[in-house]
């Protein structure tokens, strides 16, 4: 593994560079390959991408070929734009997992009704969030996949992947064999706990996690969504804790325990019963049959 530092980014393997923004201290990554650049996750809005952009320039004058969009959370997508014609000509090529993509359109599109409530939400927090909102293009990738698409970006193929459900139903990870590197999007986080949202999939998590395990070896270079680079063991401590939720969610809807009940009914919860309100909602409504 490389340590390397290059004007901020951080050199995770050979030509796999890593770097931290806020807000939300969001991971971007750049792949360099003969062919050109592989960006992975885009930012908040147009503004932080053109500084993603700028950034970019400290590791090659290679053009952006390529953008990869880990899961449909506005953090990680909403600066597609700035790679989009007619602010990049040529154009990148837009990459997400089939179920991203879709959750991404109605957000676009205002048939999911969170999306005008998060931007109205986020324009009120600030001026300068209002101003970066206003030139908001939410660009959705054009080009989709359902288990496994292998980029070529010349002289390395990135493998992208879809092992399950977790943090959303549309997650994907970056397999890199020949750099022993996983980009995993929000399947992991390490700058602070997994976020069980209105559209996760707590009983699924763990598995999906174990299945990205599969891929690792004892040295394995895995980048998180948000936070430093870990290893396997990191991993596997994580996915524990996620699995006691959902086993505590099992456990208390065999027992018949409401869900308005479940967070007070227990307390060994692995993460502080304030974040998990929709871990357990979402769980029993898997539990129920309700969830789809």
């Amino acid at each position: 593994m490389s340590n390397g530092l290059v004007s901020g980014w951080h050199e995770v393997a050979d030509g796999i560079f890593q770097r931290r923004y806020q807000p939300y201290d969001v991971t971007v990554c750049a792949i360099v390959g003969a062919d050109g650049i592989a960006v992975v996750d885009t930012r908040c809005n147009p503004a932080e991408a053109r500084e993603v952009r700028e950034h970019l320039r400290q590791l090659s004058a290679a053009p952006v070929r390529w953008v990869v969009n880990t899961h449909a959370h506005f953090d990680h997508y909403w600066g597609n734009a700035e790679f989009a014609a007619p602010r990049q000509l040529p154009p990148a090529r837009f990459w997400a997992h089939a179920a991203a993509v879709t959750a991404m359109a109605a957000c676009r599109d205002g048939e999911d009704p969170q999306g005008p409530a998060l931007k109205a939400r986020l324009a009120a927090g600030s001026p300068q969030w209002a101003e970066r909102l206003a030139e908001l293009v939410e660009v959705v990738p054009e080009h989709t996949f359902r288990t496994e698409h292998t980029l070529d970006l010349g002289d390395r193929g990135v493998r992208l992947l879809h092992v399950g459900r977790g943090h959303t139903d549309g997650d994907l990870l970056l397999h890199l064999p020949e750099a022993d590197t996983l980009l995993v999007g929000d399947l992991v986080e390490e700058s602070g706990p997994p976020a069980f949202g209105s559209d996760s999939y707590p009983l699924d998590w763990a598995p999906t996690l174990d299945a990205l395990l599969a891929r690792t070896g004892p040295d394995t270079v895995v980048v998180p969504g948000h936070g430093a680079p870990v290893g396997p063991a990191f991993v596997r401590e994580q996915r524990d804790a996620i699995r006691s939720v959902a086993d505590r969610c099992a456990a208390l809807h065999a027992a018949g325990v409401p869900v308005a009940e479940a967070l007070t009914a227990a307390d060994d919860w692995a993460y502080d019963p304030a974040e998990l309100a929709d871990a357990v909602k979402r769980g029993y409504a898997q539990l129920d049959g309700t969830l789809g």
